[in-house]
């Protein structure tokens, strides 16, 4: 007979009886580090401070050191909310949030007001309670706060050797909700077998983002050698990025306005002039209303993310007309062009036809 599985009972009691030991010696700490301050110990090892001594001997980050000044710098403004973690009611995250408030209000702070808050919600949904605690004693000091997070966002946009685009910045908390809320949408999957990470969705969120559901507007130089695909052919020139595939310069020319900039074989500018092959008005119109979203088999992105997909590509001969074009999104329309994938129309319904894998001749006998 086999053992039943054990029910984790003793387990989960085993877990709270050590968190709660656990809070127990996180005050302990805080009173310690608080006492620790007033020494010169910190400043005979050559640290700039206290926290800053504690931070490196004791492997702790500047959040976790600050909390514990925090709670030892509030401790008398908050007998009640320390008594409530001695019985269990809260942890030790609850009271360095309400140390935290404490200091940052001063003499404003209530903790009656904000203890029951504390019992009633987990350590995360009560620090945003306090945030709330803070606008109200002191609207004017939480904007002060808010604009100084605010001076110090940045984007820095940095090209790494291999051509890619190394984007680093901070937002503060209203520019990174809107950036959030407009990316969002975009990230979700696309249909079955999205197989992309989730910060791969992210990135190709950003990208459809700033194109702001309307076709590339890039100056590429190229040879039509490369723009055909021809063997041998070079690569092409882009603004603000190294060079690019042949397969990618096609998806662009897909759906975009193409300044064209001829090269002879020399890289002498021959002809420069342009040539419209802009899926647009009227055009674009008729496609949206058949079409509604990406036609790839299974994605539902909605028409305003897509581009149109020339068919028969027109650098080939094909028309920019309703019956060789359809819509499709960023991801999908990467996949026809770099990913080698085919789609063809059977019947009326669009056909998604997967790369062709080529596999090595089997070697015949040694002679």
């Amino acid at each position: 007979m086999v053992d039943p599985l054990p029910s984790g009972e003793e387990n989960a009691r085993r877990l709270v009886d050590l968190r709660r030991q656990i809070d127990e010696l996180e005050l302990e700490f805080s009173r310690e580090a608080a006492a620790f301050d007033k020494t010169t110990w910190w400043d005979f090892e050559g640290f700039n401070t206290a926290a800053d001594w504690i931070r490196f001997n004791c492997h702790m980050t500047s959040h976790d050191v600050w909390n514990a000044f925090a709670v030892a710098g509030a401790a008398r403004e908050m007998p009640a909310t320390i008594e409530a973690m001695h019985s269990g009611e809260v942890g030790f995250a609850h009271v360095a949030t309400m140390g935290r408030t404490a200091l940052e209000v001063g003499g404003a702070f209530d903790e009656a007001k904000l203890l029951p808050l504390a019992k009633t919600y987990t350590p995360g949904k009560f620090f945003h309670q306090c945030l709330h605690y803070r606008h109200a004693v002191d609207a004017e000091g939480y904007n002060r706060d808010q604009e100084q997070l605010r001076e110090g966002r940045y984007l820095r946009l940095n090209t790494a050797r291999d051509g890619c685009l190394v984007v680093t910045g901070l937002l503060d908390p209203a520019g990174g909700a809107a950036v959030r809320s407009a990316l969002e949408p975009l990230a979700q999957k696309s249909g079955q077998n999205d197989d992309r990470t989730r910060d791969q969705r992210w990135a190709d969120a950003l990208e459809d983002l700033s194109k702001g559901g309307k076709p590339a507007e890039l100056q590429v130089t190229a040879t039509i050698e490369t723009l055909k695909g021809m063997a041998g052919a070079p690569a092409a020139d882009v603004e603000f990025s190294l060079p690019i595939s042949a397969r990618s310069v096609q998806r662009i020319a897909c759906d975009c306005n193409v300044t064209r900039v001829l090269l002879d074989q020399d890289s002498t500018v021959i002809d420069v002039g342009r040539s419209k092959r802009l899926v647009d008005g009227a055009l674009r119109k008729a496609l949206v209303v058949r079409d509604k979203h990406c036609q790839w088999p299974g994605c539902e992105r909605p028409a305003s993310w897509c581009d149109g997909h020339h068919l028969v590509h027109w650098i080939e001969g094909g028309e920019t007309n309703l019956d060789n074009c359809i819509l499709l999104c960023k991801r999908h329309h990467r996949m026809v062009h770099e990913g080698g994938w085919k789609l063809v129309k059977v019947e009326g319904r669009i056909v998604a036809v997967a790369p062709t894998i080529e596999f090595g001749v089997a070697r015949g006998p040694d002679g």
